[in-house]
């Protein structure tokens, strides 16, 4: 796409709120295009589109990444230039979130059905209730940590083996939460419409606000937890790739891509641990 041309990697990290508009953009064409031309499979093949608009940017930005590890040894400060990747890559899966939840809200309830079929199956099967007793949340915490592992293993193998890869996990999950939130939004601005029969602007911002918050509390740990699971494998592959592997700098590659993961795994515990003890507590 032309954007490519004329934002590379490293102004995108010195501007990462700029993705926010490139993510949403991103979004808004994929949706409006699968869902005219490939209606019946709109859910995913929104989901292939955004992925194949963003790959030459994800790509410029793991490369970008690897050629740091080849100049930086100071593993505090290369990690402090991962963050600003990581922050770059926030951006962007905020604004695919943004139009995922903004399409959903607006458009009439068949074509959102349509447009967001597989997420809502996807929410509807992971969405069970369990009870509150120490033991049953233990177990759910286990299944639920067990699952994002598994998700984060997919997306530094997809990272690993497609270089720019993870990009694919981080776009289905902004399609999934966006789809979570904007039924929750969409639902109670229904019911609270419907009970008391106007909605001023305070009670919309009340309900966007509880929308957000409901999946953002243990969301946003366990997005960080992919965003550095899949830059942990796209530097490796970018390495590889570069035949870095070759050099006295592949041992310091390594050493950064086990930090990350420890990194990615700590993420994924602290959401787990918010998802099953505090979320419910407010929801």
């Amino acid at each position: 796409m032309v954007v490519e041309s004329l934002l590379f990697a490293k102004k995108a990290e010195q501007k990462p709120w700029k993705m926010i508009f490139i993510g949403f953009l991103y979004s808004s064409i994929a949706i409006l295009l699968s869902f005219w031309i490939f209606r019946d499979q709109a859910s995913l093949v929104m989901v292939f589109l955004i992925v194949m608009a963003a790959v030459p940017l994800t790509y410029k930005a793991m490369q970008f990444e690897e050629s740091k590890d080849m100049i930086i040894d100071s593993e505090t400060a290369l990690l402090k230039e991962h963050n600003k990747a990581v922050t770059f890559f926030m951006f962007l899966f905020l604004g695919i979130t943004i139009s995922s939840v903004m399409w959903y809200i607006f458009l009439p309830s068949d074509y959102a059905g349509i447009l967001f079929e597989r997420q809502t199956a996807t929410i509807q099967s992971i969405n069970k209730n369990f009870s509150g007793n120490a033991v049953s949340n233990l177990s759910h915490f286990g299944k639920i940590f067990l699952n994002n592992s598994k998700v984060l293993l997919f997306s530094v193998l997809f990272a690993f083996v497609y270089s720019a890869g993870a990009i694919f996990i981080l776009t289905w999950n902004a399609t999934v939460i966006g789809t979570a939130i904007g039924n929750f939004i969409r639902v109670n601005l229904s019911e609270y419409s419907s009970s008391l029969g106007f909605f001023g602007a305070g009670g919309y911002f009340h309900v966007f606000s509880l929308g957000i918050l409901k999946y953002s509390i243990h969301g946003v740990p366990e997005i960080f937890a992919y965003f550095y699971g899949g830059l942990a494998g796209g530097i490796l592959s970018a390495a590889i790739i570069k035949k870095h592997f070759n050099t006295p700098r592949f041992d310091h590659i390594m050493a950064d891509f086990f930090e990350l993961l420890l990194i990615s795994v700590a993420f994924l515990i602290v959401a787990g641990f918010l998802e099953v003890y505090v979320t419910p507590v407010f929801f």
